[in-house]
């Protein structure tokens, strides 16, 4: 097996937001990785004492603890009872009914002898190759297909935020876990997988520098942190010329990325 890890904020005088983790139990029989990307506020009250970063490693620490010392329960039950865990420490001091309390995309993945189970929440992503070369995006694509010009607008985003008809993130609300994108593959079919936060999807899906499968390409020869090095470098070429081509757009955004050979 091989696995890498990188990530980096989008601005340094910042916290990053992007949470990542590989677990690999004692027993030797599988292992798990989780992503996260904090979903950044804006200015103004969320109803919450805490930053983002609390937030993600909180929900992080839970997912990646209950992912290998649960093999009983599926990756929605895991997501759903980490997030409990997570509302549970700071429900008495923070006001979680609030629609922008602290919350995140999450990519899941665990695999043992037998399967993959993989869950995406919101717009990280996760990349699966299989044994013949072939690559698959797994997206939860919700977000995406809300109009530009609706998420230009913050309360009209609020109102879509977990909502039915809208889009959905982890937040305080287990029942979200059942709103994943999940599925399960067999062992012997993956070869590799890697997740990504939207802060590194964008040298595919902002710039176009290639496709799913050109990316891994990428991960698989150059690591982790050669790609987010690339989607800096694009980001500085452009000056935030592509600004139009996206949805939401930041100069520069936090960037996550974990790839693992099974």
């Amino acid at each position: 097996m091989r696995f890498e890890l990188a990530t980096a904020p989008g601005d340094p005088e910042r916290p990053n937001e992007d949470w990542a983790s590989v677990a690999l139990p004692a027993t030797g029989r599988g292992g798990a990785l989780v992503l996260l990307d904090g979903v950044t506020p804006p200015a103004g009250d969320d109803g919450c004492l805490h930053s983002v970063p609390w937030f993600t490693a909180r929900l992080g620490g839970a997912l990646i603890e209950l992912s290998t010392s649960r093999l009983d329960l599926p990756l929605t039950e895991i997501l759903a009872e980490a997030i409990r865990r997570t509302a549970d420490a700071h429900r008495r001091t923070c006001d979680l009914s609030h629609v922008r309390t602290p919350q995140a995309t999450v990519v899941l993945a665990r695999w043992g002898a037998e399967e993959v189970e993989h869950l995406v929440l919101s717009d990280s992503a996760l990349l699966l190759e299989s044994a013949d070369g072939t690559v698959r995006a797994v997206l939860d694509d919700r977000l995406g297909l809300v109009p530009r010009e609706v998420l230009a607008s913050l309360t009209a985003t609020d109102a879509l935020r977990n909502a039915e008809g809208g889009f959905f993130t982890a937040a305080a609300d287990p029942a979200v876990a059942a709103r994943a994108v999940t599925g399960v593959e067999p062992r012997a079919r993956v070869r590799a997988l890697a997740a990504l936060s939207d802060g590194a999807t964008r040298w595919v899906d902002m710039f176009g520098e290639g496709d799913w499968a050109d990316c891994l390409d990428v991960l698989r020869k150059e690591g982790a942190q050669s790609l987010i090095d690339r989607v800096r470098s694009l980001e500085r070429e452009t000056g935030g010329t592509r600004a139009p081509l996206v949805r939401r757009w930041k100069r520069h955004d936090d960037a996550a990325v974990v790839y693992a050979e099974l």
